[in-house]
């Protein structure tokens, strides 16, 4: 019996990692003799570069960077000498998790230390950057990461502007003068699960701001300084990108990643199985186990769950899911490759002792299954 094993982190619990750990543990009680293949995954978000070094055997970095606020922040990226590429989580610098919610402010946060990082990937030598976008604490259209990489924006009287998305609405002018050359001999790829545009009632500011800090009225100024940031890259770029898929992602990032860096947007999800080989591992596989700590409608939008089922289903194999909660809607995965789905909790618990619990809790439910499975192939 072939099993693969591909879920995602449980937030606040355990990372993909220990999910898959625990659920092959599980499995293993019932089916000691089984091939458990565990291929931890990700979506573009949190958790994106330890699944795929996890696959791959790739390596762990650090680099001291510039957080949203400014101060100094260690982040970690990942390294894949065999292909000279990077994995760069922009969380991991310019995320929501390093700014306390009583100092979010979507005005004055920047990306720069996600240049940072990318720049630490063009020494390193890499020739493909992968950026996973998701869990942004910024709201400057990638101005900041484009900073960092050499771009100068300066306001009318030749000063240079202050960081944050709504410095600009005064940009007066944009150098590329010094933008770092080895950047046009590096495959950038966007993973992110987030297609609205840069501007309008669907963009970045209307629709990610508030949970960054923005009020009501600040909303409106990010997004007409976005706009005003968006038509002087059109005067000096080839293409004017600010209205495609993917380009509000992490606060119009993915707008920047495009416009100056040629970047290609995929769903996260498909870029982390590419990487860890999910649909060679998947087949001649008897089942796939997957999961994810909520499990709702939310995961139609390229969540690991939707991406893992459409892989198995491609080559017939059947998927089960297992997730910390199962939320309003979640049987619509069911027309979409999933065939059964288990919320951990055997009984009424609290969400801090489920997480304290997950391993012990995956185990069980995996075991379960595997046992119910057995009982039906004897039939």
């Amino acid at each position: 019996m072939k099993i693969i094993i591909a879920p995602d982190s449980f937030k606040d619990s355990l990372s993909a990692e220990g999910v898959a750990r625990a659920i092959a543990h599980g499995l293993a009680q019932v089916w000691p003799d089984a091939q458990l293949i565990q291929c931890p995954m990700a979506d573009g978000g949190e958790g994106t570069v330890d699944s795929v070094l996890a696959a791959c055997h790739g390596e762990l970095r650090r680099q001291t960077v510039h957080g949203p606020l400014g101060t100094k922040v260690d982040a970690r990226w990942g390294w894949l000498a065999h292909s000279h590429t990077a994995i760069i989580e922009m969380a991991e610098a310019s995320g929501l998790q390093l700014v306390p919610p009583g100092q979010r402010n979507a005005c004055t946060t920047s990306t720069f230390g996600t240049g940072e990082l990318i720049r630490a990937a063009l020494d390193a030598g890499a020739r493909r950057i992968i950026l996973a976008i998701g869990g942004s604490a910024t709201n400057d259209g990638g101005a900041g990461a484009m900073l960092a990489l050499g771009v100068q924006l300066f306001d009318a009287q030749e000063r240079a502007l202050a960081p944050g998305g709504l410095a600009l609405s005064r940009l007066a002018r944009l150098s590329l003068e010094h933008l770092d050359p080895r950047l046009a001999e590096v495959r950038f790829e966007i993973a992110a699960d987030v297609n609205n545009p840069l501007c309008g009632p669907q963009g970045a500011s209307a629709i990610f701001g508030p949970q960054k800090g923005a009020a009501p009225e600040q909303v409106h100024q990010l997004d007409a300084a976005l706009g005003h940031f968006a038509d002087h890259c059109a005067r000096v770029l080839p293409s004017d990108v600010r209205d495609e898929p993917g380009s509000g992602a992490a606060g119009g990032l993915g707008f920047a990643a495009k416009a100056f860096l040629g970047a290609q947007f995929r769903a996260g999800v498909e870029v982390v199985a590419e990487l860890v080989g999910l649909d060679q591992a998947v087949r001649g596989a008897d089942l796939v186990i997957t999961g994810e700590g909520r499990f709702d409608a939310q995961t139609l939008r390229g969540k690991t769950p939707f991406g893992v089922a459409r892989i198995a289903r491609q080559h017939g194999v059947p998927v089960i899911v297992i997730a910390g909660t199962l939320g309003d809607g979640y049987e619509q995965m069911y027309a979409h490759g999933v065939d059964a789905a288990f919320a951990l909790p055997s009984g009424p618990t609290s969400l801090e002792q489920a997480c304290a619990e997950a391993p012990r809790l995956l185990s069980e439910r995996a075991a379960d299954i595997a046992r119910v499975w057995r009982v039906a192939a004897k039939r």
